[in-house]
């Protein structure tokens, strides 16, 4: 019989394995663990590396620099007659380079169609509660004067860019803001448009002479003076319509009244009085702007040099479309207003704005305006025939060059 220790039933379930292992390894085996992990290690050390430490993930972990420009409202306003689904491929284009260049911002258009209903939502009772201003813009009829005044409105209530619907944007609105500001500091950003000072006293060019770009710029909301060039010009259309004795809406105007009363003029008045009233050193003018040859900030605002909006124009040392700080192109094909308001043109001479502000040109005009008086009826009748005749025959001329290519391709 069998011994009890060498029964089966009595054996301890590790001793098959005691019995296959010998007593040296099973010694050392804990060492050998230890040298595999410390391998495992060294191996994978990056890996090791990347596990985070659970005290760092509940520690806050510091925010990515701020993209620039991104403290202003991200908004794209534009107005036109009709929706976006509606543009002629031109305006399409030219709309289409702010949404690309600027994917992050909302793009929105006011249309001849809702501009009551964005009015009244804003500045009604549920919005800033204007029922004048509400009232003022239903009885007006002037296009310009409502697209002017529509404009000032949509910064006020929103900020954001304005650009007319003729213009192509060049840049991301973040290189509106040069490195060197804090963006914080900055309220409006303006370029200048027209720098010609030495036409000042000009009787026709002389409010013209030096103005901001009004068909790009941007904002933050509520900036007190987009409602006051607001209310400016509510009261000065309302002296207008007293002066002619006409209910608001049949006041007429001439071209150099819409520039003094709405546009560039008027905008540009009331962002040096604003500027006058945030700065603390001497009274601002226009001499701190004149050849202005890099942004300059004051009072709140962002002055930018003339080829920022309003490069390519031909006067105002302007430059062109490849300058570097060129942010924005003007196609002016939407800008067929003027032909609506009359300015002074002379039966021989024609407009003034024709020298573009070329100085020899105007002087030349100027002269002859004031020799016409001196002339009789008969010889002022030939003048005008004489250049009646040399303008058909440059346009005979033109025609002709025209057609060389067809003749000779």
């Amino acid at each position: 019989m069998s011994s009890p220790l060498g029964s089966p039933r009595l054996m301890s379930s590790a001793s098959p394995f005691r019995n296959k292992v010998p007593t040296q390894m099973r010694r050392c085996l804990p060492a050998y663990l230890f040298l595999v992990f410390a391998l495992f290690i060294i191996l994978n050390f990056d890996w090791v590396l990347a596990i985070p430490n659970p005290a760092s993930v509940l520690r806050r972990q510091p925010k990515p620099p701020p993209v620039p420009g991104s403290t202003f409202p991200q908004k794209i306003w534009q107005t036109w007659k009709v929706d976006p689904l509606h543009f002629e491929e031109r305006d399409l284009l030219t709309a289409r380079t702010w949404t690309e260049k600027n994917p992050s911002f909302r793009y929105e258009v006011v249309t001849d169609a809702n501009e009551m209903a964005y009015i009244e939502d804003r500045y009604g009772p549920d919005g800033y509660d204007r029922p004048d201003i509400v009232e003022f813009y239903q009885m007006i009829n002037l296009p310009i004067i409502k697209a002017d005044l529509l404009r000032y409105m949509i910064m006020y209530a929103e900020g954001g860019i304005y650009a007319d619907i003729d213009v192509e944007t060049m840049k991301p609105f973040h290189r509106f803001i040069p490195e060197r500001y804090n963006e914080k500091d900055i309220d409006l950003i303006v370029g200048v448009e027209i720098d010609q000072p030495d036409f000042k006293d000009h009787p026709i060019l002389g409010k013209k002479s030096m103005s901001f770009c009004q068909w790009t710029f941007a904002a933050r909301p509520e900036q007190p003076v987009m409602m006051r060039l607001i209310e400016n010009i509510m009261k000065w259309f309302k002296a207008v319509a007293r002066d002619q004795g006409v209910p608001l809406g049949e006041v007429q105007l001439d071209f150099d009244q819409v520039i003094s009363g709405t546009g560039p003029s008027a905008f540009t008045k009331a962002i040096l009085e604003e500027m006058n009233r945030k700065s603390k050193g001497p009274r601002v003018t226009w001499d701190n702007f004149h050849n202005l040859d890099e942004s300059k900030l004051v009072g709140g605002v962002l002055v930018l040099t003339v080829e920022a909006f309003c490069a390519g124009q031909g006067h105002s040392d302007s430059g062109n479309h490849n300058a570097r700080n060129a942010l924005v192109k003007h196609h002016f094909h939407a800008s067929n207003w003027p032909s609506r308001h009359p300015r002074y043109k002379h039966p021989a001479y024609g407009q003034v704005e024709d020298c573009n502000w070329e100085p020899e040109c105007v002087k030349k005009w100027d002269d002859n305006i004031g020799n016409w008086d001196k002339y009789s009826e008969n010889e002022q009748k030939k003048i005008i025939q004489d250049i009646e005749d040399a303008r058909q025959e440059q346009e005979r001329q033109q025609q002709a060059l025209a057609a060389l290519p067809a003749a000779f391709p």
